[in-house]
């Protein structure tokens, strides 16, 4: 199990991932969310959530900020902090929790806020149990028969 986050570190996601929550376009649902991403170097990205007209074609805010790290040289996730409106807390949606996987462990740190501060932490093994992932397909290099 990961050791929670220094509180400076902690903060530093925070306000990453609320300062990005204020950039996000939003037309249709209304709800921003931010997120910010820690990586292996330390550093910190952060993204917003976009949304489309044609709904499928937008993406979220965990997206945008592990694309923002692979662009920054980062390959591993080390926490994340997803930021919604609240009251309700927030959680990556499937499709985010599988693209977080990519990335981290089962012991990546996935922490919810809103603009009031931190509300839940998990691990990405307590929201994806049993989850697929690299490790599944480099183990099994042979092609079908």
């Amino acid at each position: 199990m990961q050791a929670p986050l220094p509180p400076d570190v902690l903060q530093r996601l925070l306000s990453a991932s609320l300062a990005a929550r204020a950039h996000a376009h939003t037309p249709y649902s209304h709800y921003a969310v931010g997120a910010a991403v820690l990586d292996e170097h330390g550093a910190i990205h952060a993204g917003c959530n976009v949304e489309n007209a044609a709904y499928p074609q937008g993406w979220c805010a965990e997206a945008t900020a592990l694309g923002a790290m692979l662009m920054a040289g980062g390959k591993r996730a080390e926490a994340v902090l997803v930021s919604g409106p609240g009251p309700d807390v927030i959680t990556p949606c499937g499709g985010c929790r599988q693209k977080l996987r990519e990335f981290g462990d089962d012991d990546l740190l996935v922490i919810a806020a809103d603009p009031s501060g931190v509300k839940q932490t998990w691990t990405l093994g307590e929201l994806l149990p049993a989850s697929f992932g690299p490790g599944h397909l480099t183990h099994n290099q042979t092609k079908p028969t």
